[in-house]
């Protein structure tokens, strides 16, 4: 007779359940990471907090470089869909940079501890050859330059380096951040947002300085 030997399968590991699982201990390591800085955040007070075993921690993230590297990374996530999620109701380019950079200024005042991770990053992870930050502003380069190639074919935006406006506009946020941050400044986002779209696109000269300096001074006008 012939033995019929049984295979015990484990049960089927549920992605969905992981996926949240996952999500939760993020979330409370963003917070953490935050408040506590990464030398001193304790796995355990993380796992505790969650509600799971350290080891179940570790099942998801191996290290605790792993886990705030992760907890990073989905930051910077988020932010990108918070950006596409107010481009999809925006068709003109024009309006698009500046829901963007609404969109930009409302997150990091909302999630004042992922401001404290990106300083951490540079501290903890030196190692790394690019921020996790600068890894996310080079998968948007295309499509931001993209969108200013286009505005300077429509002649709506005058001929000038690409690459320029999109470094410049991109350290004026990326400072504005880390400076509402720093100085605890608490601006509405819409109001900082409307006054750097104001000046980054108007710039600060009257139309008459700017005749002067960059083409036919207007009549009468001398130095």
């Amino acid at each position: 007779m012939t033995e019929v030997r049984r295979v015990r399968r484990g049960r089927p590991r549920d992605e969905e359940r992981a996926a949240r699982r996952r999500e939760e201990i993020l979330s409370a390591a963003t917070r953490l990471f935050a408040q506590r800085g990464f030398p001193v955040m304790d796995v355990q007070e993380l796992a505790d907090e969650v509600g799971v075993g350290k080891g179940t921690v570790y099942r998801y993230f191996p290290t605790k470089r792993d886990l705030f590297l992760a907890a990073v990374d989905r930051g910077m996530r988020q932010l990108t869909e918070r950006i596409d999620a107010v481009l999809v109701g925006e068709a003109d380019p024009v309006e698009q940079m500046c829901a963007a950079t609404q969109a930009y200024l409302r997150f990091f005042h909302d999630n004042a501890d992922m401001v404290e991770l990106l300083i951490q990053e540079r501290a903890e992870c030196r190692d790394r050859e690019k921020p996790t930050y600068f890894l996310y502003q080079e998968q948007n380069r295309q499509r931001w330059a993209g969108i200013v190639q286009g505005l300077i074919a429509a002649g709506r935006v005058r001929d000038m380096p690409v690459e320029g406006v999109f470094e410049v506009i991109g350290d004026l946020l990326y400072g504005t951040m880390f400076t509402n941050y720093f100085a605890r400044r608490n601006l509405p986002p819409e109001q900082q947002a409307a006054s750097i779209i104001d000046i980054a696109f108007r710039g600060i000269l009257t139309d008459e300085e700017r005749a002067y300096r960059y083409g036919r001074p207007s009549e009468g006008r001398s130095r």
